[in-house]
């Protein structure tokens, strides 16, 4: 039996008992400005500035729904997941989540506190010498600041409870995200406990003590090359990823974190993705396309990697289910995140 046949068999099983899935706890309203290059972009704002100011125009713009929670609900759901969604927003935020969530029905239950919803300005960079990458912008809002309170009520507890993981999104931005952790795991005990911090640089040290704090009730921790350096440099490790670097040591780099921090790493880079308990390890090439989005790829690659998680896939099935998921999200034009079929026709068009 081939690997794209394994991974598409496990998967239907999955799918064909699956409970639920809840992710918490961000929401942002996304501005995406495209560009082609900093020095391009620098040298526009210098020459505005000369004359006191002014607009530069031809600049690809689009407004998205954001927040790493909220779009690994989305991309979850897209996957033919039922998905259980606990965020912030005001009334015009509660809007935008209902119509997007609106095709799926029945399958995807909003929670939504009131509050501020945070905002984004994402800057994509996407012709710099081979290499395309973001800079975000952001006011986090009410975000900083969901902690147990807002899933404390009978309803909440009961879907927690019977959750089949439950996803910790965005820590980095959360200053009770500790709190919130805690307590969301302690009380989803039979459910996967998976974490994705984002941006931790500015609080590495607390993040460090989260992990420690956490570890026995944490299955999978999933971070991209900067969250794992910042991670690293946290733990006495140093900088795992240099700026050129090479499959191997992306593999060593998770397999060094997942060591000292005792939860297994899923770590994604432009490169590839690797996973390590500490002990073992597994990498696979990413798949090479023409990038024409990049905010949010993490998102969709973390959803896939939970689904494999839930469907019992090996190590290298769920890399590579991940990396083919996240390959038909970074070249697509209109940034949705890919169906169950499409990524199995993608996994078929491989050969995995």
């Amino acid at each position: 039996m081939s690997r794209n046949t394994t991974i598409s068999t496990k998967i239907n099983d999955y799918y064909s008992s699956m409970n639920s899935i809840v992710v918490m706890p961000d929401f942002f309203l996304d501005r995406i400005i495209r560009l082609r290059s900093k020095e391009e972009f620098f040298n526009g704002l210098a020459e505005k500035a000369k004359f006191g100011g002014g607009s530069l125009r031809g600049i690809p713009t689009k407004d998205i729904k954001g927040g790493n929670a909220v779009n690994i609900a989305y991309s979850l759901a897209r996957l033919g997941a039922n998905i259980v969604l606990f965020t912030i927003g005001d009334e015009i935020a509660t809007s935008v989540l209902r119509q997007t969530f609106l095709e799926f029905k029945n399958n995807v239950d909003l929670f939504i506190a009131p509050g501020n919803h945070g905002h984004t300005t994402s800057l994509e960079f996407m012709s710099e010498k081979d290499i395309t990458f973001n800079l975000m912008v952001s006011d986090v809002g009410d975000n900083a600041d969901f902690g147990p309170e807002k899933v404390n009520s009978e309803e909440h507890l009961k879907r927690l409870h019977n959750a089949d993981a439950t996803i910790m999104a965005n820590w980095g931005s959360n200053l009770k995200g500790t709190q919130l952790t805690e307590y969301v795991f302690e009380n989803s005990s039979k459910a996967l406990h998976f974490i994705d911090p984002a941006d931790v640089e500015s609080r590495k040290e607390d993040f460090r003590k989260f992990l420690q704090s956490i570890s026995d009730i944490t299955d999978v921790l999933s971070i991209n090359e900067n969250e794992c350096n910042s991670l690293g440099n946290a733990l006495g490790l140093g900088t795992l990823i240099p700026e050129s670097y090479d499959p191997e040591q992306v593999k060593c780099a998770a397999k060094v974190i997942a060591d000292n921090i005792r939860i297994s790493t899923d770590l994604h880079t432009r490169k590839g993705s690797a996973w390590s308990n500490g002990k073992e390890a597994e990498f696979v090439h990413s798949i090479r396309v023409e990038a024409k989005t990049l905010t949010g790829a993490g998102d969709v690659w973390d959803a896939a990697d939970i689904i494999g998680y839930l469907a019992g896939l090996d190590a290298k099935e769920r890399l590579v289910f991940a990396n083919s998921s996240v390959s038909l999200y970074v070249r697509s034009v209109s940034a949705l995140p890919p169906r169950l079929d499409e990524v199995f026709d993608m996994l078929e068009r491989i050969g995995a």
